[in-house]
């Protein structure tokens, strides 16, 4: 039976150097769910290493959490991966961190803090995650590919660290599985982003508590699994996407 769930795909945690600190895994999930999401995708700059703690604390509260990441492509393109495996999701971490050069300087950057599912502060990421990788656009969408993830344009209303903003377009070759619009976008200019030819997604790109919910999106599926988004976004048997 298909059901309608309310996700928030773009939300950072305390592991990114540009989130404030209050941005803690269980916080996370509280505030989730005081605004009646069913689902949220934990996304990074460069990392996931926050995700665990993330799903075991939406076990707890009965929200689903996507394991993610925000990977900075080479021409500073922010591309969103999903994964339902966890194996897959640090197998594509490790491919961004081969990739990613630099050592974070907390004083310039900001702190990248790792927690577990209490909040408790375990551990800090010395990699620069504000950085790019040396991989190309099309590197990072087809790695996210060959391990069964999807691939979404981070912000594409954005001027900065978007597809649009950085290249002008979005190349046809590209395979990208959506768009994201942020909650900066307003309502009248939606319309305009339809003509690149992706489903539409909306996203609060939060990096404090209060952001959370600002945008999200309505999905009709089965389950909230990374399959049942990619049926959505094509339209499979009665899947569908609510912005």
């Amino acid at each position: 039976m298909l059901k309608e769930f309310k996700m928030d795909l773009h939300i950072h945690t305390c592991l990114s150097p540009c989130a404030e600190p209050e941005m803690l895994p269980g916080a996370i999930i509280e505030r989730a769910k005081s605004q009646n999401l069913d689902a949220v995708a934990i996304c990074d700059h460069n990392s996931a290493e926050n995700v665990p703690a993330a799903k075991k604390a939406g076990e707890k509260h009965g929200v689903h959490v996507f394991g993610g990441m925000e990977i900075c492509s080479s021409e500073e393109v922010h591309i969103l991966a999903f994964f339902d495996n966890d194996d897959a999701l640090f197998e594509m971490q490790r491919i961004v961190y081969d990739n990613l050069l630099g050592e974070n300087d907390e004083t310039y950057f900001g702190s990248q803090q790792i927690a577990d599912e209490y909040d408790s502060v375990v551990g800090s990421c010395k990699r620069l995650l504000i950085g790019s990788t040396t991989l190309s656009i099309n590197e990072v969408v087809d790695s996210i590919h060959s391990l069964g993830g999807l691939a979404i344009a981070s912000h594409i209303d954005r001027e900065s660290f978007s597809i649009i903003g950085q290249l002008g377009l979005i190349p046809e070759a590209m395979t990208l599985d959506a768009v994201e619009l942020s909650s900066r976008c307003k309502d009248d200019e939606i319309a305009g982003f339809s003509d690149y030819g992706y489903q539409i997604v909306r996203s609060s790109d939060a990096h404090l508590l209060s952001d959370i919910g600002k945008a999200a999106t309505r999905f009709v599926l089965r389950e909230p699994v990374v399959s049942e988004l990619s049926m959505a976004f094509r339209g499979v048997e009665g899947r569908k996407v609510k912005i």
